[in-house]
């Protein structure tokens, strides 16, 4: 390395370290399942998940708390699309996590047809109160499935000169999780969604409703599943916890319909993690 390159790589440590304290910060559970990554691709992750949870708290509640009204919320996320965008075109930012996201997405072969689908997802939410299932479709898609995709890039072209070519199987797979994850959140958080947020995801008005919302992820995650395998070795133990953790909040959404948030208490938690980490493949949920 050069000496003019020094600033730029203790630049970019300093991103990562940032991403990696708002990814602890938001979510334990997701931290935990990072320490199963393996470090070619672990940074690059965290990189991902934070500028994800950081456009998420704009709309989400951080901004309105800051006291932004919903006109200056749409603002401020269009900044972030737009720095993000040029980050990603020219290498730098000078915001911390948008810099690391933009590192990752330079070497990972993240381009715009992902990143915008994402930002637009998050408008949504302030314009959208009562989804469909067109338009939840279309908001998973951008919210959910486009950042399995993401992930999905990191896991194949971390550390490589070249990107690896798209696998449809791979593909489905990723898009297939991250819908699943987002409708156990959505179902998790129906009541909190509606009482401080005035939203509602899913549009389920009744148990019938509500079963085939969980057979819908069910069905998700059992094909996701099926691509796990063929996951590189690094990051296949993560993604077993992570769909596993899933697996275990969808058992425990059918066996309590109140409106009580569901956990998976830490126990139970350490076990899958313990499971995953021993190589088992992913849990059947069909």
């Amino acid at each position: 390395m050069t000496a003019a390159r020094e600033p730029l790589a203790q630049f970019d440590r300093a991103a990562q370290h940032a991403a990696a304290v708002v990814i602890g910060e938001y979510s334990t559970s997701f931290a935990l399942a990072c320490r199963l990554l393996g470090r070619r691709v672990r940074v690059d992750i965290r990189s991902i998940y934070a500028l994800v949870r950081v456009a998420d708290e704009i709309v989400d509640g951080s901004a309105a708390g800051a006291g932004l009204a919903p006109a200056a919320q749409r603002e401020v996320l269009d900044e972030l699309e737009a720095e993000t965008l040029s980050a990603v075109s020219s290498g730098f930012s000078g915001n911390l996590i948008v810099h690391a996201f933009a590192r990752t997405a330079r070497t990972c072969d993240i381009g715009p047809e992902l990143i915008m689908p994402f930002f637009r997802a998050m408008r949504t939410d302030l314009d959208v109160s009562v989804h469909d299932r067109t338009s939840h479709d279309d908001y998973v898609y951008g919210s959910a499935e486009v950042v399995g995709l993401m992930c999905l890039k990191a896991f194949r072209n971390a550390g490589r000169a070249q990107p690896a070519p798209p696998d449809a199987l791979l593909e489905e797979g990723a898009r297939r999780l991250g819908r699943a994850f987002q409708d156990v959140n959505f179902l998790r958080d129906i009541a909190q969604d509606r009482d401080r947020l005035g939203r509602d995801y899913l549009a389920v008005d009744s148990t019938d409703g509500r079963t085939a919302v969980l057979d819908r992820i069910d069905a998700d995650l059992a094909a996701a599943s099926l691509a796990v395998a063929e996951l590189p070795d690094d990051c296949r133990r993560a993604v077993t916890a992570a769909h596993d953790l899933f697996a275990e909040l969808s058992r425990r959404l059918r066996e309590r319909p109140g409106s009580e948030r569901v956990r998976v208490p830490d126990a139970v938690k350490a076990a899958i993690v313990a499971r995953a980490w021993l190589g088992f493949a992913p849990r059947r949920t069909s």
